[in-house]
């Protein structure tokens, strides 16, 4: 559905034609997953109860996005973002001299991160479930890879952040407007 949105610009006043692009069950996810990393980041080894408990919420989050990016809608598809390392650098590329085409859903560079940041939570849900249920609680390295991929993550989100204000800018867009709301842009 399309929405025409007020806009006030420097040289006129008109009118931003947006589309929508994400839909509820990728925004829920999101910041769902944002607020469960975040809080099992900060509990860590403090809360276990807590830590663990929101390691099951996220596991089953990003088996539901997993599913999702097969069976979603259009953006959501990993078929709509997931691009070859070439295309994905050649985006970087155009990113670091300030003139990155816009995409209506994730960039190439966007996807990339999209399919990083699954990839390196999954390893620390597995992990994760390796030590409280597996018989894994007393096994060095599983807790090794375990913290190593939260700390990832961790500089991932980092990472994925500075991406967004930077795209944000580039293309004069409130992305985080956008995975709140749903729409973007049309044009």
């Amino acid at each position: 559905m399309n929405a025409v949105i007020p806009h006030h610009g420097e040289e006129e006043r008109r009118a931003v034609v947006e589309r929508r692009v994400w839909d509820p069950l990728v925004r829920i996810f999101h910041w769902t997953l944002a607020a469960g990393f975040t809080v099992a980041w900060l509990t860590g080894d403090e809360v276990q109860p807590v830590h663990e408990a929101v390691g099951y919420l996220i596991a089953g989050l990003i088996a539901l996005r997993i599913v999702w990016g097969f069976v979603g809608s259009r953006h959501a598809r990993f078929a709509d973002f997931v691009r070859r390392p070439a295309v994905v650098a050649g985006n970087l590329r155009d990113i670091a001299r300030g003139h990155p085409r816009r995409y209506l859903g994730h960039s190439p560079a966007g996807g990339a991160m999209v399919l990083t940041l699954l990839a390196t939570i999954l390893v620390s849900v597995i992990t994760g479930l390796m030590m409280a249920v597996g018989g894994y609680a007393e096994v060095h390295l599983v807790e090794e890879v375990h913290e190593a991929a939260a700390t990832t993550a961790l500089v991932l989100v980092i990472l994925h952040l500075i991406g967004v204000i930077v795209a944000s800018l580039q293309h004069r867009e409130n992305l985080p407007r956008a995975m709140i709301i749903g729409r973007k842009r049309a044009e």
